[in-house]
């Protein structure tokens, strides 16, 4: 009989190979979809050889992920360690070589995508496709962090369009909820298929907080943390080093400040 993690394995390698389809797919008939996959290949050509390198979660970054797999084919030298068991199947389907942080405790480059990013600032909304804690863990072992991104997703305060993902424990979850309510947030639970809790790679539920448009993001995470049963937030302050953005001119590279 397989083991708990190893159907976990197994499910996410066919959800992997599904996701691959539709954005093949995605890429000959949605503009949108073309420009992400521009800008995760621009971010890729940026990895040199002999690199250790965090792999994002999301629809950009899986071009990114892609592209380094067909520059490691080609003969490229890299460590990599995904932010979800979604990308650990594409990176192992691409013949990426994947470490753990007790081999490689700092990363040079993580290459992500993001929910929504502030003009100037960079500061981030992530988590909207569920592995903000991993996404945030690999992010703060970088050295860099190059976010990658169609520009629907620039705005110029963030909550605008996305709410704020919270990762919270399962237990008592109503609850942190109501905390994070006391606090100014309206939290709602995500939920999956079947309209089941959607649990996270690490065990944990996910609170969708609409905020608004958010003036200072990072005292905002630093409120939303303090709440009891609050794992982590959506929110990334201050921790981008550069994003490409791809629109209808092209990929345009945007340092914070």
């Amino acid at each position: 009989m397989r083991s708990r993690a190893g159907r976990r394995k197994g499910v996410a390698g066919r959800a992997a190979r599904a996701y691959e389809r539709a954005m093949t797919e995605a890429t000959e008939t949605d503009p949108k979809a073309a420009r992400k996959r521009e800008a995760g290949e621009a971010a890729a050509a940026m990895v040199q050889d002999g690199m250790a390198v965090g792999l994002g979660t999301g629809s950009t970054a899986y071009f990114a992920v892609a592209a380094l797999g067909r520059r490691v084919r080609a003969g490229l030298r890299i460590a990599a360690i995904p932010t979800s068991e979604r990308t650990a199947a594409q990176a192992r389907a691409e013949g990426i070589p994947l470490v753990t942080f007790a081999e490689r405790s700092r990363l040079d480059l993580t290459i992500d995508g993001a929910d929504e990013i502030a003009r100037g600032s960079l500061d981030l909304i992530k988590g909207l496709g569920g592995a903000l804690l991993r996404e945030k863990l690999v992010a703060a072992a970088s050295d860099r962090l190059m976010i990658v991104a169609d520009d629907s997703k620039l705005v110029d305060r963030l909550g605008t369009h996305a709410p704020v993902p919270v990762e919270v424990v399962a237990f008592g979850w109503e609850t942190t909820a109501a905390r994070l309510a006391a606090a100014g947030v309206e939290p709602a639970l995500r939920r999956g298929t079947g309209g089941a809790p959607f649990v996270t790679d690490g065990g944990n539920l996910i609170l969708d907080c609409a905020c608004r448009a958010i003036a200072d993001p990072a005292a905002l995470h630093r409120r939303l943390k303090e709440i009891v049963g609050v794992v982590e937030t959506g929110l990334f302050p201050a921790m981008v080093s550069a994003a490409l953005v791809a629109g209808a001119g092209g990929v345009m590279r945007l340092e914070r400040g």
